[in-house]
């Protein structure tokens, strides 16, 4: 179907993965023999998507470069330079990820160059910076998805420890979250992520000390036990303490602008983000943590946190509105009785089918191809317009049309 193409997509094998999730997704043996952590779509040079093209494959980036405004369009290449300016992905989390946060642009183009003049090679696992850009993302829940995001309110922060830790950390919390003075959040953080494994271990063990006096936890405590059981000993343990703690229902998305603490802890979810693999880490990880890196980069402002609702623009489709200029994150949704017309528009789209049965067709009929459950559309710039009839959801990643 000239326009739109079917991607071929790399699974990410990490440690934290399902075995089920995103298998079950693409149609493939399920339970894998791997965790199977995340299902990449774009153009991202460490594990590009394949183009099928009727004469065989191409990776994304090489069918991009060949045209960059026919596949991109002629604003989108311009502005982002020839490269597609979004990486979507697949998540599925059955074990908690590291606390982490993303560089901004400036501290990215610096990071990496800095690293380059090193001579730090590019895949060493003390690298943080493996690419240039910034990472600002939205994560979409399609099952109930748990994660923390950005500093809590300082007050309750301060009650959250003192009740966990009130001799190890008593003196600390007075110090950095004064009861009528400005909270030193960045102290904070620094002195907790400072700590010798022997005050470590006592600080935990305090905390889990209390709990067990607490057969029916908050959600803060029934997190640490969790975070313990996966990451023994590790100081960040204490970040439900410290994070704002939510739950996203399916449907529901929140944003992760460069600079906020976070991390996801369990569920499977649609991401969408700058086209960036860069990561500055802060605990939950056997992986490289680097201290005064982290502290550069981080945002210590308290966080009021936004879920995300959907707000819609047609019948059919849901978008989430954020501040990112690279990525635009919508839900379209069909029925028998209420096809979606998708109008020609001059930039590049990814569509993922994540439920149901759908054909997608050019308004003239001149053509048609079936999508469904797990499969993935590259739809070029300036493709024709086409309708999508049956029962289907899918997620769009597109680039925001500029005002």
């Amino acid at each position: 179907m000239d326009g739109i193409y079917t991607l071929k997509n790399p699974v990410q094998e990490y440690a934290w993965g399902s075995k089920t999730a995103i298998a079950d997704l693409i149609g493939d043996p399920s339970p894998s023999d791997t965790t199977q952590a995340e299902l990449w779509m774009g153009a991202h040079p460490k594990a590009p998507s394949e183009v099928l093209l009727p004469d065989g494959a191409i990776t994304l980036d090489r069918f991009i470069a060949a045209d960059p405004p026919g596949v991109l369009g002629l604003e989108t290449a311009k502005r982002f330079e020839g490269r597609l300016p979004f990486l979507f992905k697949v998540l599925a989390a059955s074990k908690p990820l590291s606390i982490q946060a993303h560089p901004n642009l400036q501290q990215a183009r610096e990071g990496f160059a800095r690293e380059n003049d090193a001579g730090i090679d590019i895949k060493a696992p003390e690298r943080n910076y493996r690419d240039a850009n910034h990472k600002p993302e939205c994560i979409c829940a399609l099952t109930d998805f748990w994660a923390m995001n950005g500093f809590r309110d300082s007050g309750d922060m301060a009650r959250q420890l003192n009740a966990l830790c009130p001799r190890t950390l008593h003196e600390l919390v007075a110090q950095t979250l004064p009861m009528n003075a400005a909270p030193d959040l960045r102290a904070l953080f620094n002195a907790l992520l400072s700590l010798d494994a022997n005050t470590c271990r006592r600080v935990i063990d305090e905390a889990l000390n209390t709990l067990e006096a607490q057969p029916n936890p908050e959600e803060v405590g029934r997190w640490v036990r969790a975070l313990q059981n996966v990451y023994p000993y590790d100081i960040g343990v204490l970040s439900p303490a410290i994070l704002n703690l939510v739950c996203l229902a399916p449907g529901q998305a929140m944003y992760l602008p460069a600079g906020q603490l976070h991390a996801y802890l369990e569920g499977v979810g649609i991401e969408l983000m700058a086209n960036s693999d860069n990561v500055l880490r802060g605990g939950l990880t056997p992986k490289h943590v680097d201290v005064p890196e982290l502290m550069r980069v981080l945002n210590f402002e308290t966080t009021t946190l936004d879920v995300l609702a959907p707000e819609a623009v047609s019948a059919t489709e849901h978008v989430f509105q954020t501040k990112a200029d690279e990525f635009e994150l919508s839900v379209i949704s069909t029925t028998p009785a209420q096809p979606h017309v998708n109008g020609q528009r001059d930039a590049v789209q990814l569509l993922l089918c994540t439920a149901g049965r759908a054909t997608v067709s050019r308004a003239d009929d001149s053509a048609k191809m079936t999508v469904q459950k797990g499969d993935c559309l590259l739809v070029k710039a300036a493709a024709p317009a086409f309708q999508i009839d049956g029962t289907a959801t899918l997620h769009k990643a597109a680039v925001p049309e500029k005002s």
